[in-house]
């Protein structure tokens, strides 16, 4: 709370810090990656935020694009909840989609399609071939301004007219000392404290996210964590009620989860919930 209390009254914005890098081609990298969100790992909470979040915009039939998939754990959980929607995982890295690959045929997943590709120019989709698009904690990962406005056009482009999106990444934090300590306060080795500490450098500003997002139309819904912009979501307004066989597969997936967890699942709902965006369903 003292970190979070600190960015809340600090004025000055530090520099982005583009990460060294932009794609991660290492095996070490990818398999670290990979580990933080299994179901025991220490990103599951998040994952499964986000899936709950994500399945309240997707409707059975959708076909929807997941840019930047990485290591398909976020991916696997989307894709389990949603059985009668088919995905794409997109990601730039060999290392990543190897990991993907694995990662889906150990859960049985069988709605999912891996392309590699580049975010910034979606060369094999065609104009309004997705119903929604998602890209969780993923955009940090592009060099600069111009890249991240041209990743939105891009989205914008092969949604269709009505397509939804979900798109959720760090906002950069105001001080070095708070960032060190999220990265610090995950306990994890050091090739992944590292990589952790990397992309909270290199977060985009809300402001700046919210510019590029802005060419993706007027239904655009910003929420951001209360106190201080450590995780922000964009939206479409479009929300889809439970049903009770989705409600049944999130709660399995809660149970699933560690202790520690589940209080760390509580406790994003929480820091988003302040701030006025509610989970679509009830877990406890």
């Amino acid at each position: 709370m003292f970190h979070l209390l600190r960015e809340r009254i600090y004025w000055r914005m530090q520099p982005r810090v583009p990460e060294p890098d932009l794609v991660m081609e290492s095996v070490a990298q990818a398999s670290s990656f990979s580990e933080a969100g299994e179901n025991d790992g220490v990103l599951a909470f998040l994952y499964l935020y986000n899936a709950l979040q994500i399945t309240s915009i997707l409707q059975p039939g959708d076909r929807v694009l997941d840019l930047a998939c990485g290591p398909a754990n976020q991916l696997t959980q989307i894709a389990r909840l949603n059985p009668e929607a088919h995905f794409v995982g997109l990601d730039a890295s060999p290392a990543m989609l190897e990991c993907a690959r694995s990662t889906l045929a150990r859960a049985d997943i069988s709605n999912v399609e891996l392309m590699q590709g580049d975010m910034i120019r979606l060369v094999h989709l065609a104009d309004a071939s997705m119903n929604a698009v998602i890209c969780t904690m993923s955009l940090h990962h592009l060099p600069d301004l111009n890249a991240l406005s041209a990743t939105l056009r891009e989205v914008r482009r092969v949604l269709k007219p009505a397509g939804r999106f979900y798109l959720t990444d760090f906002g950069r934090l105001k001080l070095l000392n708070t960032q060190r300590f999220f990265a610090d306060d995950l306990r994890q080795s050091a090739q992944f404290t590292q990589d952790y500490f990397n992309s909270l450098r290199a977060a985009f500003s809300v402001e700046e996210l919210s510019a590029a997002v802005a060419s993706l139309g007027p239904d655009v819904q910003r929420h951001v964590t209360v106190l201080a912009s450590f995780l922000v979501v964009f939206r479409s307004g479009f929300q889809r009620p439970f049903d009770r066989q989705i409600l049944q597969r999130a709660k399995e997936a809660f149970a699933k989860m560690p202790a520690t967890q589940q209080e760390n699942f509580r406790n994003v709902a929480r820091w988003f919930r302040i701030g006025g965006y509610a989970l679509p369903c009830d877990m406890d």
